[in-house]
């Protein structure tokens, strides 16, 4: 089989079929990510313009120029719509089809109509304007962490920057085209190769954008605390493993906070459950608010919470907590036109050592904050020597007096 225009077209037709069917296929089974479909349909309408496209000399030029160019602006239209819808933008309808309809309207003037060079390049034009939008859109969400938009973006852009030589291409060419003559060409021939190449890989670049979006997802649901947000038991024990290796290698004062909000059954019993849910919503946006974006943060319990922040001196971190406890007070005196004036309890403890023992300093932090109970709540407590000795004490059976007991029944 020789590689000429021809042949090229009959297997671009198929590839572009097939490849739109396994989208389609792709999306019926995760209906959720609605952009494969839109893509699939836009290989499935490119096919259906090129098939016009094949039939040229043999149709009208109506059908296999203008309605056959008029399905690809479509077709490049339909993929940027997906690229919106995959990054949650609405449809525009009116853009949708802007492509198309300008075509049509540019092929009814007269002066245009022997004009070649021209209208290939508004066609172009056209064309290469879809594709980069399309990147522009990958490049607005390249905040989410997908490895693979980078080369989706990379390959619309330069396949874009391709679409412009058919404008030098139409130049070379004479004017009253003939079939042989257009499929003759080895300009023709390279740019016909390099679309066909680029439907191939874009549609799997796609592809496999939308399926590690979905498993991003999931891993995102296995580690984040769907109420607040913020990392859960599992995801926040796992990044404070991975700070301890790091201070292992350069080792910088840390301190670690452990949070309980005070009375917080009597809340849920009071106001019910989804004020509850809010007022933890309110306490994880106020210590949000007081601490660093590099600061490690999790929900470990019900209405417990845990905090490491690392390269911080025990002077700051006790301001931090403070500012923690002070605004929580402060914005949960009314929540949702309630009157909770909830407040929290903190235990802090800090490390100046070469080694981040998360277990040892946790357990620490636990200690403070049983204190920061006992001694009247809505306060915090440093970790201390003494508070260890008394630990030790109330631990021994000899000890065992009222505050053992206390502690027992806490």
């Amino acid at each position: 089989m020789s590689l000429d225009v021809h042949t090229l077209f009959q297997v671009t037709v198929y590839v572009e079929a097939i490849l739109g069917l396994l989208l389609l296929f792709a999306w019926a089974q995760n209906m959720a990510i609605r952009a494969v479909a839109w893509w699939g349909f836009a290989h499935l309408i490119r096919a259906s313009s090129i098939v016009l496209f094949g039939m040229y000399g043999d149709a009208p030029d109506v059908l296999t120029i203008d309605v056959a160019n008029a399905l690809l602006f479509t077709a490049f239209a339909v993929t940027w719509t997906g690229a919106r819808v995959f990054d949650g933008r609405p449809v525009e309808p009116v853009y949708l089809v802007t492509g198309a309809v300008l075509w049509l309207l540019v092929c009814r003037l007269p002066v245009l109509t022997d004009a070649a060079d021209v209208r290939a390049l508004i066609a172009s034009a056209i064309i290469t304007a879809y594709t980069w939008l399309t990147a522009w859109e990958f490049w607005r969400g390249r905040k989410e962490q997908l490895v693979s938009r980078w080369p989706a973006i990379i390959m619309l852009f330069a396949h874009g920057a391709l679409f412009l030589l058919r404008t030098p291409l139409v130049a070379l060419l004479p004017f009253a085209l003939t079939k042989d003559k257009l499929f003759g060409s080895v300009w023709m021939t390279a740019l016909s190769f390099e679309a066909l190449l680029f439907t191939i890989s874009i549609a799997f670049i796609l592809l496999a954008m939308a399926k590690e979006r979905t498993e991003l997802r999931h891993r995102t649901a296995a580690m984040i605390d769907p109420l607040t947000g913020i990392a859960n038991r599992r995801a926040f024990l796992q990044e404070a493993a991975e700070l301890a290796r790091r201070h292992g290698a350069d080792p910088r004062p840390a301190a670690v906070m452990l949070f309980d909000l005070d009375h917080f059954k009597s809340i849920n019993d009071r106001f019910g459950h989804a004020v509850g849910d809010r007022v933890l919503s309110v306490f994880t946006a106020a210590a949000n608010e007081a601490m660093r974006t590099s600061d490690l943060f999790g929900r470990i319990g019900g209405e417990e919470f845990a905090a490491v922040l690392r390269n911080t001196r025990s002077d700051e971190a006790f301001v931090v907590a403070q500012r923690i406890r002070e605004t929580f007070a402060h914005v949960a005196q009314e929540v949702d036109g309630r009157p909770i004036a909830a407040t929290v309890s903190i235990g802090l403890v800090h490390c100046d050592g070469p080694v981040l023992d998360i277990a040892e300093l946790l357990s620490q932090a636990d200690q403070a904050l049983y204190f920061a109970k006992e001694n009247g709540r809505n306060r915090v407590e440093v970790a201390s020597l003494d508070m260890v000795l008394r630990e030790i004490g109330e631990a021994s059976p000899a000890h065992a007096g009222p505050a053992g007991a206390a502690r027992s029944a806490a």
